[in-house]
């Protein structure tokens, strides 16, 4: 079950913050780029921080990598699609997705076809066993996100996701610039 996230594990990182160099009058006052104020930097430790809660929890109950329950669950919320569908779909790197699409057809969670629509890939979809495990991560997941989110409201939760999504369609569109 979820552990909570009020209390000590708040003020220890704000301890963290106290005590990291560039603090309290050291030259990291000017710097231009503070790390306390940046977006990037904040999505990223956020996310790793969630991503590896979840993941130890997956990791002790079904022995998947943060990757393959990733993958595991891309697959049983959107169904069957491509390895480079996931890649684009879960923003994972291909060599990461490639081996943990391995791990999991090994271990007979995964199964592959070859594609309708791409005669050069592979439809990968979730065995028997496969959608089984997913059903039970699923309410591990919620369960998770739950307590993660514990002590917003409604509302703050709707904002915080409308926010998340403005921000990556607006990285996207800026990417395509490029």
């Amino acid at each position: 079950m979820p552990r909570s996230f009020t209390g000590p594990v708040k003020q220890a990182n704000d301890k963290r913050w106290a005590a990291a160099p560039g603090r309290a009058g050291e030259a990291g006052e000017d710097a231009p780029l503070r790390l306390q104020d940046y977006l990037p930097y904040h999505l990223t430790v956020t996310a790793n921080a969630v991503s590896n809660l979840i993941g130890g929890a997956y990791r002790a109950r079904f022995g998947l990598s943060v990757w393959q329950w990733r993958i595991l669950c891309t697959l049983g919320a959107q169904g069957p699609m491509t390895a480079q569908d996931i890649v684009i779909l879960s923003a994972m790197d291909k060599m990461t997705v490639s081996r943990a699409i391995q791990g999991l057809r090994k271990r007979g969670l995964l199964s592959r076809s070859k594609s309708k629509t791409d005669a050069r890939a592979f439809d990968l979809g979730l065995t028997t066993q496969g959608k089984a495990t997913y059903r039970e991560i699923a309410p591990m997941a919620l369960a998770f996100q739950e307590a993660v989110l514990d002590g917003l409201t409604r509302g703050e939760r709707e904002t915080l996701l409308r926010t998340l999504q403005a921000i990556r369609a607006r990285a996207d569109a800026l990417s395509a610039v490029d």
